[in-house]
C-alpha cells in the first residue's frame, strides 16, 4: 500500500505553497505530478523541479503510469499527488490509487467557471467530478495553504 500523504488539486502543479508549504507539513519525500501533458513536457518539469524542495524527489508520470506503478512505492516514500484536475483524481481512484482525502487548493478562473472558494473556480464538469468522488468515499477540503482554515465543500456543489 503507497504511503499517500497528500493529494492536492492545483492549477499551477508544483509552485511555492506546495513547496515550501504543503510537503513540509504533510512530511512528503516525493513530489508526484500526475499529469498526461507534463509527463512529456520537460521545460514544464524542469520549472517544477526548481520550485520542489530539495529534500524531496519529483516524478512526472500520466494518470495511467501512476495507477499502473503506485503500488510499487517503497514504504519509505512519504508521497504527495499533485493533479491538475478532478477528473484526475477521479481516474486515479477510479483505476485504483488509495486516495482517501483531497485537497483542493487552487483552479483557476477560466471561460464557463464560476468562482465557489477562494482560490477555487468550477464549472459543471469540475462538480461531476467532485460528487464522483465523494460517492467514491473521498473526502473533499478546500484549503489552499495549511495554516488557515478548510472552507466549506458546500460551495463546490451550489
Amino acid at each position: 500500500m503507497p504511503n499517500i500523504v497528500l493529494t492536492r488539486i492545483d492549477n499551477r502543479l508544483i509552485h511555492g505553497q506546495v513547496a515550501t508549504q504543503w510537503a513540509g507539513v504533510v512530511g512528503a519525500n516525493l513530489l508526484l505530478v500526475a499529469n498526461d501533458e507534463v509527463a512529456g513536457d520537460e521545460f514544464r518539469q524542469g520549472l517544477m523541479n526548481m520550485a520542489a524542495p530539495a529534500y524531496a524527489q519529483t516524478r512526472y508520470f500520466t494518470i495511467q503510469k501512476t495507477i499502473d506503478i503506485i503500488d510499487r512505492a517503497s514504504d519509505a516514500q512519504k508521497i504527495a499527488i499533485i493533479c491538475e484536475t478532478p477528473q484526475d483524481v477521479l481516474r486515479l481512484v477510479e483505476g485504483g490509487v488509495p486516495i482517501k482525502k483531497v485537497n483542493i487548493g487552487n483552479m483557476h478562473m477560466a471561460d464557463g467557471k464560476r468562482q465557489v472558494a477562494t482560490t477555487v473556480a468550477v464549472d459543471d464538469a469540475d462538480v461531476a467530478a467532485f460528487k464522483k468522488l465523494q460517492d467514491l468515499g473521498v473526502e473533499l477540503e478546500i484549503r489552499r495553504v495549511p495554516d488557515i482554515a478548510a472552507e466549506d465543500t458546500n460551495k463546490l456543489f451550489k
